[in-house]
């Protein structure tokens, strides 16, 4: 399986989630970005509703449903590329989506529990790769990347933004 530190080169752009992840292998990853949405996460997640530590910005709500849909579309991607399709893939406007996600209809349980379900689910995706599909490259926003940086972009985007909530959002609690 392939490690972190074994990306080279990196990605432009997404790089800066890739680092976020520890040097391990993919599906460690994958598996530590399950155990992050801890008890204590949960819990101020909880705890902070539906505001928002600056004017514009996002709910706790609307930032798992964030990351709800960019595993769903990056998993997409991962499958594309995995079986060797040149399909052109359209981008991903998270903004849009965000607009119109109705997150905050929704409670922080209900989101918590889609996002460890789409974990799972790219988990048993990554188990089922072997090396040769990890290493296949495709082309999408901001150019071109293997179906194993996306194995890392997921948790290191979930860290990202996890950290966010800490450094932003928690401490309003």
């Amino acid at each position: 399986m392939i490690l972190r530190s074994d990306l080279n080169p990196l990605p432009e752009y997404f790089d800066r989630y890739i680092l976020k992840c520890d040097d391990v292998d993919i599906l460690s990853a994958i598996e530590k970005s399950i155990t992050e949405i801890n008890h204590t996460f949960i819990e101020n997640c909880l705890a902070l509703g539906d505001i928002t530590y600056a004017p514009g910005k996002w709910t706790v709500k609307e930032t798992l449903q964030h990351l709800i849909d960019t595993e769903r579309v990056f998993t997409y991607r991962a499958l594309v590329f995995a079986r060797n399709d040149s399909t052109l893939l359209p981008p991903y406007d998270e903004s849009a989506y965000a607009a119109v996600s109705e997150a905050n209809t929704r409670s922080v349980q209900e989101l918590v529990n889609e996002l460890i379900i789409s974990h799972q689910s790219l988990l048993s995706m990554y188990r089922s790769f072997n090396g040769n599909m990890l290493n296949r490259k495709g082309l999408s926003f901001k150019g071109s990347y293997s179906v194993a940086d996306i194995g890392f972009i997921l948790p290191g985007h979930q860290r990202w933004h996890f950290q966010i909530l800490r450094e932003r959002y928690f401490p309003l609690l």
